[in-house]
């Protein structure tokens, strides 16, 4: 056969090549190259008859080639080019599949990682490990090899490689790195791993550094196990080695820099971090276990490993100030809210690179698995608005969830920590009875993170010693794996063991070590070394908190500004580029703020919002505002930020009010409810003196974030005493727009409400609003303010201000009636709150009704009493008291309300209800019915009565 009917007998026999199989032409020829007879007789004889390359019968195989130029470029010098024909083409074929077998371990290495110190060191079997799968025998072992772009010596026998490999991905430290798409990233973590071979070399007073920390670690744990049986204190061990890695963060975090590092667990080994890492005094915590500081007085206080502490620590770079986060039992919330801490304190000190903040977030493995606010939380990791330049996670993965459940249950991925995939961090795997990896890889993952501003996940595979708690029987559920940790040495004691045998101290050094923590613990001093004394160390950038503290919500403020203000604030509001087009609509409403500006024109809610913003900036106030949709708002009325339409350009007028102003972030937030407002309750609790806003696209979505909203924002202040000034707002109104897009959920709210914890506002001018968010600022009072916030009220026509409301008068906690009445003649008087007043006044007008008084409740709480009390001065002849409400009757304010409304009637007072009727869901799908429910709703509180 010539080489024509070659080819013609190929084509034959696939007549379904065209321009689109390079692909498929490509492989059958490769696997030529490599195995004949492997592809189909036709394709042989097609292959046979090509003509010779550089004179040599058959090509050299194309992945020859791109292995090698991979290679190559890792290290140069130590690859020689595969050449067709040559004799050494088996040499080289062998050469390619040990650089394979190279990146199979940097792939999967950590599949044989002995990180778990309960596992018997059985590794798992994975094909891509073993010498067979890459085409490789035992007979090459002692065969030299180039190593590629192994941090090696450019050549070594292939036994030497792989125990290599081994030490580097295969001991105490498992690492998955290969899935980042960084190739700098991965080149950085493999020169770490592998110039070490993930081993450490720690001096000896390193080492002893490491076995007192392990021993403050067991002591405390054992101290309190022996003097307050019984008491629960979620014990970390089996977990012990947590103390020396935090304890490495901090030193190393303070040699490279860090000034401040903040951070959040749930209640694991919290009590010993907060003794041996934070330096809590034992005696304070002894204290708490036996009772002696349970009187909070008007607060409720909170069990003692939820609580906070803060602490200055010497470092080699100087102090640093550790801070770790309050936290209730919802374990995995706490991390959004140290987030925005910590930006707060990176825009504090202008930290532009995160250098100087770090956050630190502890997990457990069932949680960092199972808890979604993980995803949403890491999801914020690299976006503008919630980055803080890379969190360090730490898992403390003791391989049990509550008390039953096992990775079969708690999640689906391999590893709990695979959720860290998705934002390209890395995870590093180390065993926790191995407390010099620890330590090591504590040191690689801060330095990762401080070179890259990316998360990076330690995954601490230990164990717990005890139950979920103290009195908790785990081996009813587990009895295997109990079995197994009963007959485990402590951390501490494998340590010690291991110290002994190198000749660094004597079994009976290690003991008085012990003696001498308990005798620590004993007399109650801290046992932190490095533990500054309080005001020992003065803070560059303070947040004064104490002015705030005990004021009452209604102590006098003045929220006006000067027309001259209006006007000025006003029009810049208005200014954009000369050359920026802006969209039609958007435009409009521009030319109409023009106007409102100079007086021309009344006032609606989106300008006197913006403008409210813009005279606390004037007045030295930053502004942070963030939700899904708050740069234009949802319902088109904000435009505090402006679009270029050819470009895609924005401009945001209130970052241009004058050279030397206050900062007005606006973020588009990531989808989520609950990680972004648990972020901006961090940022609010850290900064005092910034308006922190968020705002939900409706008010419903809230609903997603209700862990936020019970465990931190209500209750923040009572438990821990934290102050916040948190402001959130939600879009509220019953428009006919179905269950999900009506009611922001007011009883709820009102529901959380006690001790003066919360404002719970619903303004229902664009007056209002703006003097509401003034003085949310402008008194010296900080406590979250929840907002019901309008939808068609942003364009009512009746909902407008003239300048005069913005110059001349404050906020109203209630408004009276608006209309020219005889309040003689008035008999009923029907009180509300929101868009239900409109529809009210209109009908009235309509109906010509002179002896019914309507009266806005603006603030429902903390009630207004005092000004509830003067507006009812003024009708003395009132028979019927309305409370009218959109909302059925189990929701909305009437619940809450009626006791407060009650008192300042009087109990002989009639006091009826108007509302929906009781319902299970909050409001009717159909807008035809809806709108048929809120007529008679309206008629009922005037008192109409409609012929049927």
């Amino acid at each position: 056969m010539n080489k024509g009917e070659a080819q013609a007998t190929a084509w034959n026999a696939d007549t379904q090549l065209d321009g689109n199989s390079l692909l498929y032409l490509e492989e059958m020829y490769e696997r030529y190259l490599q195995e004949p007879a492997s592809i189909p007789a036709s394709w042989q004889h097609y292959f046979d008859a090509l003509p010779a390359v550089n004179g040599h019968e058959r090509d050299t195989r194309h992945s020859l080639v791109k292995d090698y130029f991979r290679a190559y470029a890792a290290k140069p010098q130590a690859v020689a080019a595969p050449v067709a024909g040559s004799v050494d083409m088996e040499h080289e074929r062998k050469q390619v599949k040990v650089l394979q077998l190279i990146n199979a371990y940097r792939f999967l290495g950590h599949f044989h990682a002995k990180t778990n110190p309960l596992d018997e060191n059985t590794p798992a079997f994975v094909k891509e490990l073993t010498l067979a799968y890459h085409s490789l025998s035992e007979a090459d072992l002692d065969t030299t090899f180039n190593t590629g772009s192994l941090v090696a010596p450019d050549q070594l026998t292939l036994r030497e490689i792989i125990a290599q490999l081994e030490a580097t991905y295969c001991g105490s430290i498992g690492v998955q790195y290969m899935h980042t798409t960084s190739t700098e990233q991965k080149r950085w973590v493999q020169q770490r791993l592998e110039s070490v071979r993930s081993t450490p070399t720690f001096s000896p007073a390193e080492k002893l550094e490491i076995l007192d920390r392990l021993t403050a670690a067991e002591g405390l744990e054992r101290y309190l196990h022996t003097n307050y049986v019984g008491q629960k204190r979620f014990s970390l061990e089996g977990g012990e080695s947590l103390i020396p890695m935090l304890n490495t963060l901090i030193q190393h975090g303070g040699s490279l820099g860090a000034q401040e590092m903040v951070i959040g667990m749930a209640h694991r080994g919290r009590l010993n971090v907060l003794v041996n890492v934070l330096g809590k005094a034992p005696a304070l915590l002894f204290g708490e276990f036996e009772g002696k500081y349970a009187n909070n007085g008007d607060r409720t206080g909170d069990v003692k490993y939820h609580m906070g502490f803060a602490s200055d620590m010497m470092t080699p770079g100087g102090p640093l100030h550790v801070a770790m986060a309050f936290n209730p039992s919802h374990l995995e919330i706490v991390g959004p809210v140290v987030q925005g801490a910590v930006r707060a304190r990176q825009d504090r000190w202008d930290d532009a690179g995160g250098d100087k903040i770090i956050p630190v977030v502890l997990h457990g493995d069932a949680a960092f698995a199972g808890q979604g606010v993980n995803m949403e939380m890491l999801q914020m990791a690299d976006t503008r608005g919630y980055r803080t330049y890379g969190t360090i996670h730490i898992v403390i993965n003791n391989q049990v969830g509550f008390t039953t459940s096992t990775a079969a249950d708690a999640r689906s991925t391999y590893y709990c920590t695979d959720i860290a995939k998705m934002v390209d961090s890395p995870v590093f795997h180390v065993n926790g009875d191995d407390p010099e990896a620890v330590v090591l890889i504590t040191q690689i993952a801060f330095d990762f993170r401080a070179k890259f501003d990316k998360d990076v996940v330690i995954d601490l595979v230990c164990y717990r010693r005890h139950g979920h708690n103290e009195a908790d029987e785990p081996s009813a559920t587990q009895p295997v794996m109990y079995r197994k940790i009963r007959a485990l040495p402590t951390t501490r004691e494998l340590y010690a063991r291991r110290l002994t045998g190198e000749g660094l101290i004597t079994a009976e050094d290690a003991q008085e070590r012990v003696q001498r923590c308990r005798q620590q613990l004993t007399s109650g001093a801290p046992t932190v070394p490095h533990l500054l004394e309080k005001g020992e160390v003065q803070n560059p950038h303070p947040v004064k908190w104490k002015r705030f503290v005990d004021n009452a919500w209604d102590m006098p403020v003045d929220t006006t500004i000067s027309a001259d203000a209006v006007k000025r604030l006003g029009t810049k509001l208005t200014e954009y580029p000369a050359d920026f087009k802006l969209n039609s609509r958007v435009a409009r409403i521009v030319a109409d703020r023009k106007k409102m500006a100079a007086g021309e024109q009344l006032m609606d809610w989106g300008f006197c919002e913006n403008l409210a913003y813009a005279s606390l900036i004037d007045e030295g106030y930053p502004i942070r505002l963030s939700g899904e949709d708050c740069g234009r708002g949802t319902f088109f009325h904000r435009h505090a930020v402006f679009h270029e339409q050819e470009s895609g350009a924005t401009f945001v007028p209130l970052q241009h009010l004058s050279e030397a102003q206050m900062p007005f972030v606006v973020i588009d937030s990531l989808l989520s409810e609950e990680a972004v407002l648990a972020f901006e309750y961090g940022y609010a609790t850290t900064e005092a003196n910034t308006l922190v806003i968020w705002e939900a696209q409706f008010g419903d979505f809230a609903n997603c974030a209700q862990v936020v909203i019970d465990q931190f924002i209500s209750s923040g202040e009572q438990k821990w005493g934290r102050l916040c000034g948190l402001v959130m707002l939600l879009p509220h109104g019953f428009e006919g727009q179905g269950p999900e897009h009506s009611s922001a959920r007011l009883e709820r709210y009102l529901q959380l409400c006690a001790q003066h914890n919360m404002q719970v506002c619903v303004p229902s001018t664009p007056a209002q609003a703006f003097h509401m968010l003034r003085r949310q600022m402008v008194r010296d009072y900080r406590t979250p303010l929840i907002v019901m916030t309008p939808k068609s009220l942003l364009r009512h026509p009746l909902a407008v201000n003239s300048m005069e409301d913005l110059t001349e008068r404050g906020f109203q906690n209630v408004i009276d009636e608006i209309d020219v009445l005889d309040p003689l003649k008035v008999t009923r008087l029907v009180m509300c709150s929101g868009k239900v007043y409109y529809d009210l006044l209109e009908q009235r007008r309509k109906a010509g009704l002179d002896d019914v008084a309507l009266v806005r409740i603006e603030q429902i709480y903390p009630f207004p009493e005092a000004d509830m009390n003067v507006i009812l001065d003024r009708y003395p002849n009132i028979a019927v008291n309305v409370w009218c409400q959109e909302e059925p009757l189990n929701q909305g304010a009437w619940l809450s309300i009626q006791p407060a409304l009650r008192l300042v009637l009087g109990g002989m007072a009639r006091l009826d209800v108007v509302s929906r009727p009781a319902s299970a869901s909050p409001a009717v799908g159909s807008a035809k019915v809806h709108a048929a429910q809120q007529q008679e709703l309206v008629n009922n509180a005037l008192g109409i009565r409609v012929e049927s």
